[in-house]
């Protein structure tokens, strides 16, 4: 390898130990020196290793509470010097400066300290000031230095200067010299938002250290990557490496299922994001079974999810189908041994936490971002807007399908009946169109839609909608309300004995 540089010296500071004690134990067995500071210095000592305090450097202690330690000229001169540089060379001789070869840094956990929820001292004594000097420092001048930015890097480096006795290419250096800026811009990223919190500031700093090459994107001509921590979310049990479209999936049914939360027993089926089975009932088996009958053709290769465990009755009924992903917060032993008999069958246990509350896609040249929609309609935000009220379990169906057409793509219009999705309209350029693929598709599966419940994403400008859904037998529709054209649709119920409630807010979800 080219412009090798052999490792003399190194400037050691971190924060977790981990891992550090081989790298340490090799540089002492290469005769390299080793300067450090505080605990790290400790640590070091306790090998059994000779270490010169970075004191000795600069003729300071350390100060303020640990505050300043390393920011020191005699200690940057040593980081940023160039070696080909006489004049460079002839002041650290005059300065009696040390030249470093190496620095190792592992920066306090900041945001570990937020996610914690540590008190706002605690986190300020996170930011990381003379950590990050070095990293920027010693990553600038790669051409004589190298720079371990991670933890995560320490086997490489480990593997690197015991290959070649110490020596390090200027390829090697450049290309740490970029994981080190990595480590720094994510952690300046980190901080930024953490001030940035209530968005005084109308910036957008998006950094994912975290990312993993898929098998292709949405189609198998497109590369693909996720960028995230998959394991936050969940545990993967079994089965292949989800795709990009598996991603897509996933996060539509973890958003939806959210939505029955503390519900009684619910299952859902998904397709291209939509839900095309969903049901509520006193026993899951029941529910799988009611939410398959939706839509049996369409589930083949959909992604299923449940807000309770998956019982051993329901995996039998599982297994019969082929499914990508099958999502649950658990599963009982004889239900996992069962499904775990597919070998690319995807199975996941859904952790209990918060999904981000903003959301963020790319637009044109740039990114749009909004905030979540964490409004979902309750029976407290109804407005009666018709003469005939709805009975109290066309009320239930009507919030029902309201929830399932809050995630289901704009046009649409969603059907249900005893808690259970009959069918939905996706993605039209026609609210009409929605209600009529929905009401054929529902007809199509030989449901009854006497007495069903009809929800809109949005408002309805022409009174067209629910003379459809009259005709068909619908007896309860919820919707947002406020068209200037409202009446036109109030009156035709009003006429017709169809109920009809508004929610004041709108799901559009393009």
């Amino acid at each position: 390898m080219s412009n090798e540089k052999t490792i003399k010296s190194a400037l050691i500071s971190v924060f977790s130990k981990e891992g550090l004690e081989p790298i340490i134990k090799k540089l002492h067995e290469q005769d390299v020196t080793i300067y450090s500071t505080g605990g790290t210095q400790k640590f070091i000592n306790d090998l059994g290793v000779d270490v010169v305090p970075v004191e000795d450097i600069t003729s300071y202690p350390s100060i303020l509470g640990g505050r300043v330690k390393t920011l020191h000229p005699k200690v940057f001169g040593g980081i940023l010097n160039r070696q080909n540089h006489k004049g460079d060379v002839a002041e650290l001789a005059e300065y009696n400066i040390p030249q470093i070869d190496v620095v190792i840094v592992d920066l306090y956990p900041f945001e570990k300290t937020v996610a914690s929820g540590a008190s706002e001292q605690d986190i300020i004594e996170k930011i990381d000031i003379g950590g990050i000097s070095l990293i920027r420092a010693a990553a600038k001048n790669y051409a004589d230095v190298i720079c371990v930015a991670s933890v995560d890097d320490y086997n490489e480096f480990l593997e690197l200067i015991s290959e070649n006795n110490g020596a390090i290419s200027e390829e090697n250096r450049k290309r740490f010299a970029g994981k080190a800026f990595n480590v720094s811009s994510h952690y300046d990223s980190a901080i930024f938002n953490y001030f940035n919190k209530n968005n005084e500031e109308t910036v957008l700093k998006i950094s994912e250290t975290k990312g993993k090459v898929l098998r292709y994107g949405e189609n198998p001509h497109q590369k693909g990557f996720f960028f995230g921590n998959f394991d936050d979310i969940f545990t993967k049990l079994h089965g292949k490496e989800l795709s990009y479209n598996n991603l897509l999936d996933v996060d539509a049914a973890v958003n939806l299922m959210l939505e029955f939360k503390n519900d009684a027993p619910t299952f859902a089926i998904l397709k291209h994001n939509n839900a095309c089975g969903l049901a509520q009932r006193d026993t899951l088996h029941q529910a799988y079974v009611d939410a398959l009958a939706g839509d049996p053709v369409s589930a083949f290769g959909g992604v299923l999810i449940s807000n309770t465990e998956i019982d051993l009755a329901t995996a039998q009924e599982i297994h019969g189908l082929f499914c990508e992903v099958v999502i649950a917060p658990s599963y009982s032993k004889a239900a996992l041994e069962l499904l775990q008999g597919k070998k690319n069958r995807i199975i996941l246990v859904l952790h209990d936490i918060d999904m981000p509350q903003t959301n963020v896609r790319s637009c044109l040249n740039g990114i749009l971002v909004q905030e979540r929609n964490n409004i979902t309609d309750t029976i407290e935000g109804l407005t009666n807007a018709t003469n005939t009220a709805p009975t109290a379990e066309e009320i239930e169906d009507l919030i029902f399908a309201s929830k399932i057409c809050k995630h289901t793509k704009s046009n649409t219009i969603v059907l249900a009946k005893n808690k259970q999705l009959f069918a939905s309209g996706t993605g039209q350029t026609s609210r009409v169109d929605a209600l009529e693929q929905a009401i054929h598709k529902a007809k199509s599966f030989h449901f009854d839609l006497n007495g069903a419940a009809m929800a809109s994403d949005a408002f309805f400008p022409f009174p067209d909608c629910v003379e459809i859904a009259k005709k068909a037998g619908i007896t309860a529709v919820i919707q947002p309300g406020g068209s200037i054209k409202d009446q036109l649709s109030i009156d035709y119920c009003n006429e017709n004995g169809v109920a009809m409630v508004f929610t004041g807010t709108r799901h559009f979800k393009h």
